[in-house]
């Protein structure tokens, strides 16, 4: 099963950058990956919501219901899809105090099986989770300093 982790650095409080990741909602606005998030349920720090994600170079949409739990205390979340286009998808991101600005690391496991394409496929979407990972960096990191 796929791992894709990445870890970036903002020039932004820690806090104000959880609480603009935490702010799941307002992703459509300022991702590109993400044309749109309906909340479902919100109870305390557990969330859930439906998403449709975009992959521009394929002109596709993927679509997924996702659980995120937020743990103020520690400044992290762990995410599971429940249901949806993914055979798996989960991971966590934690945010940490250094040099002055934040840490922010993702952790990602995927599967995404295309029945009919091989392996050659696995690598072209292994890119396109990476970039999107990438996207992510650079979308909090241009919200942090606006």
């Amino acid at each position: 099963m796929p791992i894709v982790q990445t870890t970036a650095w903002f020039n932004a409080p820690l806090d104000k950058v959880y609480e603009i990741a935490k702010d799941s909602e307002k992703y459509p606005e300022y991702m590109k990956d993400v044309q749109s998030l309906t909340p479902v349920e919100r109870d305390g720090n557990r969330f859930v919501a439906d998403w449709v994600g975009i992959v521009p170079s394929f002109l596709l949409k993927v679509r997924w219901r996702q659980e995120e739990i937020w743990d103020d205390a520690t400044h992290s979340s762990k995410f599971k899809q429940l249901k949806g286009d993914y055979d798996k998808l989960e991971g966590s991101w934690t945010f940490k105090e250094e040099n002055g600005g934040t840490r922010f690391d993702q952790y990602l496991e995927y599967e995404y099986n295309v029945p009919t394409l091989g392996p050659l496929v696995k690598k072209v979407i292994h890119g396109i989770v990476v970039k999107n990972l990438e996207n992510i960096n650079e979308a909090f990191s241009k919200r942090c300093q606006g």
